[in-house]
């Protein structure tokens, strides 16, 4: 690893009233500045064209003056950073970390305190924080509000979601900023409701696009011991930021010396490099875990799927026929369709083994789910008693005999406080029955009445969760949490999360629009990886329910695609293995495709419309590509430059059927091979909705010999 740390001064202009900074190449310029009024302001360019325009910087704490003027600039440092890291797992083997950093050290007469803005600029955006030294006249305090601030310069293209406090499960709306009409919608139905704190209220990640094909990303790094950034719309092309609140209006709780998160602005004329960025990760702080050896990224089934088509249950018996007070489990005589019996679990590893999968995840295993959603109760469940039909003991023995690992569930109901009571047991518990990771759930109203998802206390115990459970040696999924901000390169076993509008919705629900996939990448993806739980076969939900409207809103090959387009190192296939043994032919890529990647490509990309990216194995000389569309059929070129000039490869293409169709015919599918070289252009051809999934390896002598090279219909 390279890394240098040295003041540069050479590479900071001062005004009069201004300092203006570089990157590193001199393509992005920002500048900082103290108003007539003594209040912060900064800007930023790319190349001669306004990202930012000037715009106010500040604070608000309870009973003291507001941090937003009065300031004199006491000194500013300058510095330059170079290294490159390697992650414990992720979408490259290396990572360029390269910034120039500007220091603004303030002083306010009026309070008498000191703040430091930190402003990095790299070659791809901007990122800067607000610090409060250690100093006598502030150690605790309160921020009711943050006033930061981004004045646009038009009324750009958003690619937005509605400002919710406790969910991030919503399909994006595309319209001009002036357009946003953030009424949260129920996210079941889609049926218009109230929105807690009005309707021009957007989260975060948000995806810009202006009139002059610039994209811009707002969105926050290194989210530690403070509520999530929301963003107002409180004019078309101004953007506020809005920090959620908790129980009684405060937004966070301090004492100094402290940092707020980094707030983040990405900026590009290519679609392509936005998705390549890496400053978000590197705005985190290193691994704070020694020997990550035992931090595995892996592929996993799960008795999971049906539960949501229902042909399962979570729940083990009828809520007709129990005393949900102190029941006597052990009396009680199963519902005929509870998911996680030992039978079926059985079944589940069976089939794990048979086709090299690493884990079986298993939902519905542990007392309590006959009432445990959206009741607003303590104490649900305890994370470590079985249903009666759940053996622990046998299915750790079963599992371990056939090299495979079981995955635990801890659904909190929202009840985060009886979690943390009773999580160092449910550790044990996970420790003695070889566990090595645990997918976490908090859907409901969280426990602290008056605490959101998205609010300090609740970051707070998201992060106490995954230090704790890593002093463990145990790796964490989670989902209904905060969305992420790339602390992954800090808490490396905390492998992905959910925090968005997952592939489930297409089984009970007006679903994911064809659009969806296309999105998420700029937006959602941009903090971390997603547990999007890709891989369904069986898209029309009427096989498992006869009349069903539901079905999932793609195609079959484009289920396969997202297996590369929606990075997780953490990667479930999520159909029932009927689904999967039906379709042999197809299930191959999924259990060829890796989760864990030397290098990436993102080849094309248009948010809202389509995606190609191709990405290479760990330590293999395999490439795999998945390139998807929305609602529109396309032909997308794609070019293999990135292959070795000195080999052939053989290509095999798992894409749509000519006649394929996400509503009509989305299961049609076809798979052709080719041999290809570098200087290869093949046309994906997508049908509407659709996609294409490449495994592309080395070719054999024997296979140059008899696999037709590709040639252009």
């Amino acid at each position: 690893m390279k890394t240098f740390f040295t003041l540069a001064l050479f590479m900071l202009c001062h005004t009069a009233s201004a300092q203006i900074i570089y990157s590193p190449s001199g393509v992005m310029r920002a500048e900082f500045k103290l108003t007539d009024r003594g209040e912060p302001s900064y800007s930023l360019f790319l190349g001669k064209k306004e990202v930012i325009k000037p715009c106010k910087l500040g604070l608000v704490l309870k009973d003291a003056p507001s941090f937003t003027e009065g300031f004199t600039v006491l000194r500013t440092d300058t510095s330059t950073y170079f290294e490159v890291w390697q992650p414990v797992w992720g979408e490259v083997r290396n990572i360029t970390n390269h910034y120039r950093e500007l220091a603004v050290k303030l002083h306010q007469a009026q309070s008498n305190v000191n703040l430091t803005i930190r402003f990095r600029l790299f070659n791809d955006g901007l990122a800067f924080r607000y610090e409060f030294p250690e100093q006598p006249q502030l150690t605790y305090f309160i921020v009711v509000d943050e006033l930061t601030e981004f004045q646009l310069t038009g009324d750009h293209k958003a690619f937005w979601i509605p400002g919710d406090y406790d969910s991030n499960e919503y399909p994006y709306s595309i319209t001009n900023l002036s357009q946003v009409d953030a009424t949260i919608a129920d996210r079941h139905t889609e049926i218009g409701v109230r929105s807690p704190i009005g309707k021009k209220f957007v989260q975060t990640p948000l995806l810009l696009n202006t009139d002059g094909g610039m994209y811009i990303n707002i969105h926050e790094a290194a989210l530690v011991n403070y509520p999530a950034m929301q963003l107002q719309v409180k004019d078309n092309a101004l953007l506020m930021s809005h920090l959620v609140p908790d129980a009684v209006g405060n937004k966070a709780y301090l004492q100094t010396p402290f940092q707020t998160p980094w707030r983040t602005i990405l900026a590009s004329y290519k679609a392509t490099d936005l998705l390549a960025s890496k400053t978000i990760l590197n705005l985190n702080e290193p691994s704070k875990i020694a020997n990550p050896e035992w931090i595995k990224p892996q592929k996993f089934l799960g008795v999971w799927w049906e539960m949501h088509v229902g042909l399962a249950t979570w729940n083990y018996a009828n809520q007709s026929n129990i005393a949900l007070k102190n029941t006597d489990w052990k009396s009680l005589t199963p519902n005929g369709t509870h998911g996680a019996t030992t039978l079926n679990t059985k079944r589940y590893i069976d089939f794990a083994a048979e086709h090299g999968f690493d884990g079986v995840l298993v939902e519905g295993w542990n007392v309590g789910w006959e009432d445990w959603f959206g009741k607003w109760k303590e104490d649900v469940f305890d994370f470590v008693t079985p249903y009666p039909d759940f053996d622990l003991a046998e299915l750790k023995n079963y599992a371990h005999d056939r090299g495979v690992k079981l995955i635990m569930h801890h659904e909190t109901s929202g009840s985060v406080t009886n979690y943390e009571r009773k999580l160092d047991e449910a550790i044990h518990l996970m420790k003695s029955y070889h566990y090595p990771a645990v997918k976490t759930g908090y859907v409901g109203k969280i426990i602290p009445r008056g605490e959101h998802h998205d609010g300090q206390w609740m970051v707070n115990h998201y992060l106490r969760v995954a230090d704790k459970l890593a002093n463990n040696q145990l790796m964490v999924d989670a989902h209904e949490p905060v969305r992420p901000t790339g602390l992954h390169r800090t808490y490396p076993n905390w492998m992905a999360s959910e925090a968005a509008r997952g592939n489930e919705f297409n089984a009970w629900s007006v679903g994911n629009p064809p659009e969806h996939e296309t999105i998420l990448p700029f937006t959602r993806l941009m903090g971390g990886p997603m547990d999007y739980t890709p891989g369904i076969f069986q898209i029309k939900m009427d096989f498992f329910k006869p009349g069903s409207p539901y079905q999932v809103h793609t195609t079959l090959a484009k289920q396969l695609a997202l297996y590369v387009t929606m990075y997780s190192p953490f990667q479930m296939a999520a159909d029932l293995p009927e689904s999967y043994r039906a379709r042999p032919d197809a299930f191959q890529f999924i259990k060829d495709v890796p989760v864990d990647w030397d290098d990436t490509r993102v080849l094309l990309a248009e948010p809202g419309d389509y995606l190609a990216i191709a990405r290479k194995a760990k330590g293999k000389p395999d490439w795999f590509l998945g390139a998807i569309t929305d609602e529109e059929k396309r032909a997308l070129p794609v070019t293999f430059d990135f292959l070795d000039d000195r080999q052939s490869y053989v290509v095999t293409i798992y894409g749509d059927a000519l006649d394929a169709h996400w509503k009509d015919n989305p299961m049609a599918y076809e798979i052709k091979k080719f041999i290809v070289n570098k200087r290869s252009v093949v046309k994906l051809n997508l049908a509407a909705g659709g996609g294409a999934a490449l495994h592309i390896k080395p070719a054999s002598a024997e296979e140059n010999k008899k696999v037709k090279r590709y040639r252009p219909d």
